[in-house]
């Protein structure tokens, strides 16, 4: 059905969740890697990230999602959606960005997992001390 019809595309990301969002007209349908959104995400507070930007510009029954999401956990899928749902608004009017913008909704969250340093257990955490 969404094959040949005009779509805005926006790519999210958040943490190592990478979201690809594609905006359809159509009726508020929000599909997440071939699942509906009530499938793909159990807590209610997760879909409420996800349909923010829809909410904050007045286009929840404007148009259908489809999403390609991978990486990460589920908090960061929904931040990574969030993000690229707004890219993707954005395309369809330009005139919603300050509104966006204040909303934060269009600034990747930079927090990610620092790495493991060699001679430590973890990022920081230095092995236990033993004195003898």
């Amino acid at each position: 059905m969404y094959d040949s019809n005009p779509y805005f595309y926006g790519t999210g990301r958040r943490k190592k969740s990478v979201a690809r969002v594609r905006v359809y007209a159509g009726t508020g349908k929000i599909t997440i890697n071939d699942r509906d959104i009530d499938d793909y995400f159990g807590l209610d507070t997760l879909k409420l990230i996800v349909r923010q930007p829809l909410v904050l510009t007045g286009n929840e029954n404007k148009f259908d999602i489809v999403c390609r999401v991978n990486g990460g956990g589920v908090t960061g899928q929904a931040g990574a959606i969030r993000h690229g749902l707004s890219r993707a608004l954005l395309q369809y009017d330009e005139n919603i960005r300050a509104t966006l913008k204040k909303a934060g909704f269009l600034t990747r969250d930079p927090r990610m997992k620092e790495r493991k340093k060699y001679g430590l257990k973890g990022a920081r955490r230095a092995p236990q001390f033993s004195k003898r």
